[in-house]
């Protein structure tokens, strides 16, 4: 029987991080979904705080392409722009001021 907990096992390594030492502004989303199908709502947002936006933003954009309602275009500005500064704050965080 599968189980979530052995998702972990096929996670793609970060080659930022292999090659550089260095997170990249997306290290940890796997993880994060990850706790999101086991449950662990809390520990997903503090792995990578983009997580519920991306998710957020990917249903925008799924709805919008299959049905386009009006402001559709906007939402999905709105909600990438949010994700990027949401990352490039998260990045930062996690280089400069953790280490």
């Amino acid at each position: 029987m599968f189980l979530i907990s052995d998702l972990d096992q096929y996670m793609l390594p970060c080659l930022n991080k292999k090659l550089f030492g260095l997170e990249c502004a997306g290290c940890g989303l796997q993880r994060s979904l990850s706790l999101i199908f086991q449950g662990e709502f809390m520990a997903a947002l503090k792995m990578y705080p983009a997580i519920y936006t991306l998710i957020l933003l990917a249903i925008v954009v799924g709805i919008n392409t299959f049905k386009p309602f009006k402001l559709g275009y906007t939402f999905v500005v709105v909600l990438a722009i949010l994700n990027g500064i949401i990352m490039i704050s998260n990045f930062i965080f996690k280089t400069f001021l953790i280490n």
